[in-house]
């Protein structure tokens, strides 16, 4: 596995364990929809959270969050409307990012919650 994709593997294990430490129940995990991927399904109270991990090693090139772009925002929604549907499930929905820096100097973990609004 290139070290890129372990580095977000690894990302997405520290979202989660974020998460649950912060009361989330975690509903799935890499859920798939045409070609769209949510990296974490959550939820908290009556809300359902769609959960976008970005991870790198640098803030160098930009913040991780700056990386979601509006046509992978576009395609979280089709994901996570078919989820809701799948699931016969009808709740609110949320879509946040968890931004990850790892590397030798420590972890830093950003979690902005309604995060498409952000933009």
């Amino acid at each position: 596995m290139a070290e890129h994709n372990k580095l977000g593997k690894k990302g997405e294990q520290l979202a989660v364990d974020h998460l649950q430490q912060k009361g989330y129940a975690i509903l799935q995990r890499n859920f798939r929809y045409q070609k769209s991927e949510v990296d974490i399904i959550a939820q908290k109270d009556e809300v359902v959270i769609a959960v976008e991990v970005k991870t790198r090693s640098t803030p160098e090139f930009g913040n991780p969050q700056d990386f979601v772009k509006p046509k992978q925002i576009q395609s979280l929604v089709k994901a996570m409307d078919h989820f809701m549907t799948e699931n016969d499930l009808d709740q609110q929905v949320r879509f946040d990012i968890i931004a990850i820096i790892q590397n030798k100097l420590g972890t830093r973990i950003e979690h902005l919650e309604d995060a498409f609004y952000h933009f």
